[in-house]
């Protein structure tokens, strides 16, 4: 069964840090893009960032370019998102995805396995 299992949410008070954990289970992440996303409540999702298994390089979303910082640990199976300066509009429920493709841009076209979430509360 292809899993992913994300940790590292929790309360934070503005201009705090956080870094979620994503964990890959029944596949290897070595073939797979990952990708971060988060919904806010009352929100659409929306896509954070997206590295792709070919080239390294992760891929942000303007919003949090600079503030967020994805990487992966192949051997870990696992994806991180380190994620500094965070705001009241940072409050979501984030989740990573993994595709058998490289990444469209900052998300996945179409992810084959998607994780539960985490979620992350900014406020003061």
């Amino acid at each position: 069964q292809l899993q992913l299992v994300e940790s590292g949410g929790g309360l934070v008070q503005p201009g705090g840090s956080l870094r979620l954990s994503c964990i890959a289970s029944g596949f290897s992440l070595d073939n797979y893009a990952i990708a971060w996303y988060r919904q806010a409540p009352g929100r659409e999702p929306e896509g954070l960032s997206c590295v792709s298994n070919i080239d390294g390089s992760p891929q942000y979303a303007g919003h949090v370019k600079g503030r967020f910082t994805m990487s992966r640990d192949n051997a870990k199976n696992t994806a991180y998102l380190q994620m500094n300066s965070l705001k009241s509009e940072d409050t979501a429920l984030y989740y990573c995805a993994a595709e058998h493709s490289p990444c469209a841009a900052w998300y996945l076209r179409v992810p084959d396995v998607w994780g539960q979430g985490t979620h992350v509360a900014v406020s003061s």
